[in-house]
């Protein structure tokens, strides 16, 4: 690993309002993008003559005196969210058709001046922390025989090999965590319908949202607040918050719990010794912050599992059934599909109705606590291949192991920060999420700050084989 300065989304914004042309810029971030994709395959599309016209148009706003707040940045979407002109594939293959009209993330980039240079690449539709499938695998830039995560992992790798300074990743069971966690990156799952999910009023039945992805807290931060916002049709409205001003607020002496406790699984998790020291590393840099650590756990019983199965396999149909060819995709794919048709009606609403008690029971912790802590994965980044090949039930038996401690917040519907946690002794690295109540991304944005001021973890970048 090396450490340097880190190129990210407030160094840009820097060099713009310096002087730097946008059309340079973007120019330098497609060539890097091009010389690492044989390789890194952190995209699936580039939108090279779209984004340079759109990088000119942005030095012309800048030089008629316009501020948009991403004027002129390039950065990165997931292969899940709709940009007109380009096709939406999510993973997937087949012949699709290109999107007529941008989600309402892509609006709101666009009136921010950002300059959207491309799709990453993410597994079928979203289902497993490996970002591989039809179009190849995306690496890690920590380790070029591992996986950077998933489902977002192509955005992930993006911003961790520095091709783009921030990238938009999608987390329905842990999908903009997860990826974070391994490089080295902060990860932001925002309370539900924080950042819309139009075209769709909800995604994948309430369990999936948008969220950045970047190497520093404020950078992160500020992308959310400028994606934020509902539009007609969203079923999920918060009321609005601004985040990227908690950056450097103190919030006081925290009460936080420490859990190592696993939601319901079929098994026994076994947790990574270098993950456990990841997170005893945080609650130590926690204490030295003045907060009061102590290891307590949430009940999470079984109803959160109640509650994300049935809405998790019916989110798989209704995606499947958009698709313009069944017969190509991944078996585990289709099968994963006949059980989420199968639960769609009764079975769905039970298990939306589970929601609120899990809220209820889990939500007890903050009745004592403020935060909770705990890993964001339970082992480090995975073999590229480890799941290729292997059976439902297997595959869940890896992915389950590897990943068993995000999703019951997005069954909960409330808000979690990744923050890197240190590395393992191949150099590779491990996260911890800071966990939250209902519309808690200021506190939570403020701890991790100061978390990064101390640790600087933003500074420390991985050795350059793409």
């Amino acid at each position: 690993m090396t450490t340097t300065a880190p190129s990210g989304l407030t160094d840009h914004l820097d060099a713009l309002a310096a002087g730097t042309r946008s059309v340079d810029l973007v120019q330098r971030t497609l060539d890097r993008i091009d010389d690492s994709q044989r390789s890194l395959n952190a995209f699936r599309v580039v939108r090279r003559d779209a984004a340079l016209a759109d990088a000119a148009d942005a030095d012309r706003r800048r030089a008629a005196g316009d501020d948009a707040p991403l004027l002129g940045v390039p950065v990165a979407i997931k292969d899940d969210t709709d940009i007109i002109g380009e096709t939406t594939e999510f993973g997937c293959p087949g012949l699709f058709r290109p999107a007529t009209a941008d989600s309402a993330v892509v609006s709101r980039l666009r009136a921010a001046g950002a300059v959207i240079v491309g799709k990453t690449t993410t597994p079928e539709i979203g289902q497993w922390p490996l970002t591989g499938g039809h179009f190849g695998q995306t690496r890690n830039p920590w380790g070029r025989e591992h996986t950077p995560g998933g489902s977002s992992g192509g955005s992930a790798a993006a911003v961790a090999a520095g091709l783009v300074p921030v990238a938009l990743g999608s987390d329905g069971a842990g999908s903009v965590r997860i990826p974070a966690a391994w490089c080295n990156l902060v990860g932001i799952k925002p309370q539900r319908g924080r950042i819309s999910s139009y075209p769709d009023p909800e995604s994948f039945h309430g369990l999936t949202v948008v969220g950045p992805l970047a190497r520093t807290v404020a950078d992160a931060a500020l992308l959310l607040d400028v994606l934020q916002g509902s539009v007609d049709g969203d079923l999920h409205r918060p009321a609005p918050t601004t985040v990227s001003d908690a950056v450097g607020r103190d919030p006081g002496s925290l009460r936080i719990a420490l859990s190592l406790r696993s939601a319901y699984a079929p098994f026994t998790i076994t947790l990574d010794p270098d993950v456990r020291a990841g997170v005893y590393r945080i609650a130590d840099a926690l204490r030295s912050l003045g907060h009061r650590v102590s290891v307590d756990d949430p009940h999470y019983g079984v109803v959160a599992g109640l509650g994300f199965l049935p809405r998790s396999m019916a989110g798989i149909a209704d995606w499947v059934d958009r698709l313009p060819d069944t017969t190509v995709i991944d078996p585990r794919t289709r099968a994963n599909a006949r059980n989420g048709k199968l639960a769609r009606g009764r079975v769905l609403r039970v298990a939306r109705a589970a929601e609120r008690l899990a809220q209820k029971q889990i939500g007890r912790i903050f009745d004592a606590y403020d935060i909770v802590l705990a890993p964001t994965t339970a082992s480090s980044p995975l073999p590229l291949d480890a799941i290729d090949g292997l059976s439902n039930s297997a595959t869940d038996r890896v992915v389950t192991s590897a990943c068993p401690y995000t999703w019951p917040w997005n069954v909960l519907g409330w808000p979690s920060v990744n923050i890197p946690a240190g590395f393992t002794g191949d150099r590779l690295p491990v996260g911890v999420q800071l966990m939250g109540p209902d519309s808690s991304e200021r506190l939570l944005v403020s701890v991790a700050a100061q978390l990064e001021s101390i640790l600087r973890w933003d500074v420390i970048r991985p050795e350059k084989w793409w």
